[in-house]
């Protein structure tokens, strides 16, 4: 006992004062300590390999948040923290937008890193919706490329102030001067160099602060320390030139600044900070920074960029818009972003992910506090859930916290809701906070789990899959008995394939979705068709005689009966069971086995028998007089025409037009605005597989395409042939040509 006291005595004297050391230092970060204008949350956005993960990788490393360095394809065989997904390290691209927070300077800065592929374009856009700001990242070889563009018009779309970083200046070839020219004359942006690179390419040594004009060098094995200098001297005059044109720029934008340029005072270091700022937040003007992540030069100067001009979540305006039931119109209400429990709590589940222990819902919070155990309500469907488990997330590692406050990005663990879905503190609130655009898929393919036995893996990945991706959709096609899914591009569906196999185990097999095809006649048939069956008892009697004709080519996708019969020769009792046995035949046709529409069936006359005649025996005259009337018809197929409208610039109108020639489109009109131009289109869905890869390599990703379905028509006689040989070499009625590919 004596022993008990003593320990715990001692234990008292001795621990609490180390712990309380550390656990005040982790927690000032993620508890409700850190006020508003210690917050920021940025998201990392680009074009494809602009080197967005390397850069979160060394923003991590510098601010203390991971012990070591990796690349993103490095030999190490790591990969970046970031890339948590087996099949983003195995083929280096990121392909789910991760979160993660961090301190420097005292500022806790929660980070988002984005993919660059334009298949994972819905990636980008919820982050976007959440963030307060943003950094664009532009490749010092490429420039403004494709990508850059569809980033920032959705930077456009969510009003998100932005600083823009011009990586990759060790590449050959880099220039940063060309760079900031595109961000002028494509994206239009107010822009001016706030540093500048020291040598380019392999003789890149630092850079220079045009606001503070000094160097900075980059020094240690990992560039950490950081060392500053005085301007070299054979840099000063481009240097002086450049910090005027910065001045004039912001000068342009802001009337503060404005001012003392007039009366032509020199402003002073704080004057220009803040002008840029305030310029920056009102994303009139843009801040360009240079550097090289890969080298590690120019991170720094970076973070300390974006304490200084990007917006904490007190300076940007997020409203909620309030859906009266009784009135239709909706008010928009201005979010309180104090960090304090005195508002009621909202925040938006802005993504969805299946982790290890069930769904995970990323929530950002707009305004008030939210706590573990507490009970939320998802305005959507009025239900009541708990939160049982509150974490902050670092790429794959969670951290369990007691309670977020508004400006927070945190994650629920077991909460079923949707993608974009509104959760508050009180019933009564009908809020919602404006939803994510969702852009339609573009692009379709038949899948199927390679083992029949898989189908229970293979539908609850699916649902997940749909869950979590707004831009992912499946249905099942009842005419040709697939699974179709369609997505945003052809690797958007090799990842998911790929992610059946990886996470549920359950291979799957992909293919080109099978194309509805219709079977018609073109001239008008007379049939003439007796059903006699004797075997002992009452046998099987029915006879039918009429006419099987074309319908207009508007109701190609028609089928009609017509009843012209006088008198008792068939029973009218009858007749249904004659327009069945048509009807059924319909569903198989005898070219390519696809249903038979654009016809009418006219009965004309017939003959019974007193005993024999029964409902079965009109069915089978009505199956058979119609197999008897196509044969001897002239049958065709027709193909369904997609109306497509497709708006690229007018500098690829020639490859485009070329294109819509190739797959035997017809042009029927085109206009053109500010750059761009939009061709309309009748093009057979059956030659449009595939146009989207073919789009956006013709046109360097610029142009973009919608289609729609417009009507049947005849399709080609090559088609024709060649559909009517794959049905035979698939029913086994032609031998199948050798050498050839079975499809």
């Amino acid at each position: 006992m004596r022993l008990l006291t003593a320990a715990l005595a001692l234990s008292r004297n001795n621990l609490p004062k180390p712990t309380n050391v550390l656990v005040s230092s982790c927690r000032t970060c993620s508890s409700g300590i850190a006020p508003n204008e210690r917050i920021r949350n940025i998201g990392i956005s680009a074009h494809i390999d602009s080197g967005k993960t390397t850069l979160t990788e060394r923003v991590l490393y510098y601010t203390g948040r991971i012990a070591e360095m990796h690349e993103v394809r490095g030999k190490d065989g790591v990969g970046a923290v970031m890339d948590s997904m087996e099949l983003e390290r195995q083929r280096g691209i990121t392909i789910q937008s991760a979160a993660t927070y961090t301190m420097w300077k005292q500022h806790n800065i929660n980070i988002i890193d984005t993919p660059g592929h334009v298949d994972f374009t819905i990636e980008v856009e919820r982050s976007l919706r959440v963030l307060d700001g943003a950094v664009l990242v532009l490749c010092a070889v490429g420039g403004v490329q494709c990508q850059t563009m569809t980033v920032n018009r959705q930077m456009k779309r969510y009003g998100v102030p932005h600083l823009t970083f011009i990586n990759k200046l060790d590449r050959m070839g880099a220039n940063p001067a060309r760079a900031l020219q595109q961000l002028r004359t494509k994206l239009n942006h107010n822009t001016a160099f706030v540093n500048i690179p020291i040598g380019l390419e392999g003789s890149l040594r630092g850079i220079i602060d045009l606001i503070e004009e000094r160097s900075i060098y980059f020094e240690g094995p990992c560039g950490q320390n950081i060392h500053f200098d005085e301007i070299p001297a054979e840099m000063r005059t481009e240097a002086a030139e450049l910090r005027q044109e910065l001045v004039e720029c912001v000068a342009n934008a802001d009337e503060t600044l404005g001012e003392i340029f007039l009366e032509e005072r020199v402003p002073t270091v704080d004057d220009l900070k803040a002008a840029i700022r305030r310029t920056t937040i009102q994303r009139s003007f843009s801040p360009v920074l240079v550097g090289s992540a890969l080298k590690n030069k120019g991170v720094q100067p970076l973070l300390d960029a974006v304490l200084d001009y990007l917006p904490n979540p007190s300076e940007v305006n997020n409203y909620a818009i309030l859906n009266d039931e009784e009135s239709n119109n909706s008010n928009k209400i201005l979010m309180d972003s104090t960090r304090d429990a005195s508002k009621p709590y909202v925040g938006l589940a802005f993504k969805l992910e299946a982790g290890r222990f069930g769904q995970l819902t990323y929530v950002r919070v707009y305004q008030g506090c939210l706590k573990k155990g507490e009970y939320i309500y998802n305005t959507r469907t009025g239900k009541r859930v708990r939160v049982q488990r509150l974490v902050r997330l670092h790429a794959d590692q969670m951290e369990d916290v007691e309670e977020v406050y508004a400006g927070d990005i945190c994650a629920l663990f077991g909460i079923d809701c949707a993608s974009g879905d509104t959760f508050t503190a009180r019933t009564s609130a009908n809020l919602s906070m404006e939803s994510i655009h969702v852009p339609d898929p573009v692009i379709s393919m038949a899948i199927k789990p390679a083992n029949k036995n898989d189908t229970d893996k293979f539908s609850k990945g699916i649902s997940r899959f749909t869950r979590e991706d707004p831009t992912f959709r499946v249905h099942f096609d009842t005419e040709s008995k697939e699974t179709i899914i369609s997505g945003m591009g052809e690797l958007h569906l090799e990842i998911y394939s790929q992610r059946m196999e990886r996470e549920y185990n359950c291979p799957c097999l992909m293919g080109k979705p099978k194309v509805a095809f219709r079977e018609t006649v073109t001239n008008p048939v007379q049939f003439d068709f007796t059903h006699k069956k004797q075997s002992g008892g009452s046998g099987q009697y029915g006879k039918v005689v009429g006419v099987l004709e074309p319908l207009d080519p508007e109701n190609s996708t028609k089928v009609e009966f017509e009843d012209q019969t006088i008198g008792t020769n068939v029973p009218k009792q009858f007749v249904p069971a004659v327009e069945k046995g048509f009807r059924d035949a319909c569903e198989k046709g005898p070219l390519t086995g696809h249903k038979i529409s654009g016809i009418r069936f006219v009965l004309e006359d017939g003959a019974h028998h007193m005993v024999d005649s029964n409902e079965i025996s009109f069915i089978r005259a009505g199956e058979g007089a119609m197999k008897q009337a196509m044969e001897n018809a002239n049958a065709i197929i027709l193909e369904p025409i997609m109306s497509v409208e497709i708006v690229a610039p007018n500098e690829f109108q020639g490859a485009v037009i070329a294109g819509v020639n190739r797959r035997h489109g017809v042009i029927t009109g085109q206009d053109g605005a500010e750059g761009y131009f939009t061709l309309y289109a009748d093009i057979p869905l059956n030659d449009m597989f595939g146009y989207s890869t073919e789009l956006r390599s013709c046109t360097e990703g610029k142009g973009e395409y919608t289609m729609e379905y417009s009507r049947y028509q005849p399709c080609l006689p090559s088609v024709q042939e060649e559909l009517i040989n794959k049905y035979l070499e698939a029913t086994g009625q032609l031998p199948a040509k050798k050498g050839k590919w079975k499809n």
